[in-house]
């Protein structure tokens, strides 16, 4: 598919200040066009959480603002918000599934903002989708390969499937855009293999932007069109990954520099 030139994300002089005068996130602008893949890379405690966490309201900005087609979403409230978030999927390190519910459940609650039944919290949840829903989030497991698992109880899974339900139901949300934290961390390498490639086929192939935060340089420049270096919470390289270099590298993560650039011994990354 080719990729189109709009704007979808606009994040202008974005300040996140914690107690003490602490600056997470410091003056970080940026734009996010369709169909791009962009990485962000930066040592632990450089701010890329935070930064996600900002970009769709689970953080308050202490200064900007973050623009979704146009609409700033800090200035957001109640139903607007909720409308909002609807179109930022998010994706964690730890999954985020219930995990007393079935793969299949967990996905469906991607659909709730598709839905407006007001007792979509009860215990009868799977009765209160329509058949639309159910077929939508049928749909999400199988882009990613673990429709088979639908009817499993989410905490059957491995991790790498775990990820992969959570990223069936981030499209099971249909979003405008997709935020993922650290979604390999605690993942082996031919899970986080797997787990890359599904996000970059879902940016190539829907033209949905992924914007994901990693620690190595090396899966960041095999998977993403565009990296963006934060150190110290502000914004110190943006440009494609084909120029980032090891230098850039180096100067990004300073003393975290050798385990932000090992590459994993290639026998185990093995297409699963």
């Amino acid at each position: 598919m080719e990729k189109e030139s709009k704007t979808v994300l606009q994040v202008n002089h974005l300040t996140k200040i914690y107690p003490g005068d602490v600056k997470a996130v410091n003056n970080v602008s940026f734009k996010v066009k369709k169909g791009e893949m962009i990485a962000i890379l930066g040592p632990s405690g450089a701010g890329k959480s935070t930064l996600l966490r900002c970009m769709n309201r689970l953080l308050n900005k202490s200064e900007g603002e973050v623009l979704v087609n146009g609409t700033d979403i800090t200035q957001c409230r109640g139903s607007a918000l909720r409308k909002l978030r609807s179109d930022v999927g998010m994706i964690f390190q730890q999954f985020n599934l219930v995990p007393r519910l079935t793969v299949f459940e967990n996905v469906l609650a991607g659909r709730l903002g598709h839905t407006h039944n007001p007792f979509w919290h009860s215990a009868s949840v799977f009765r209160l989708f329509s058949e639309r829903n159910k077929q939508k989030a049928y749909d999400a497991l199988s882009r990613v390969g673990i429709e088979h698992l639908a009817p499993k109880r989410a905490d059957s899974l491995s991790g790498g499937q775990q990820q992969r339900g959570a990223i069936a139901r981030t499209l099971a949300q249909e979003p405008e855009v997709i935020l993922a934290d650290e979604p390999v961390a605690s993942l082996d390498p031919a899970s986080s293999q797997r787990v890359l490639r599904i996000l970059k086929q879902i940016c190539d192939t829907k033209n949905i932007p992924v914007i994901i935060n990693l620690h190595q340089v090396d899966l960041a420049q095999q998977y993403a069109d565009r990296i963006i270096g934060i150190q110290d919470g502000r914004l110190v390289f943006d440009g494609r990954s084909d120029d980032f270099s090891l230098d850039i590298a180096r100067t990004i993560y300073g003393s975290q520099y050798e385990s932000a650039v090992c590459i994993p011994d290639s026998k185990q990354i093995e297409a699963a």
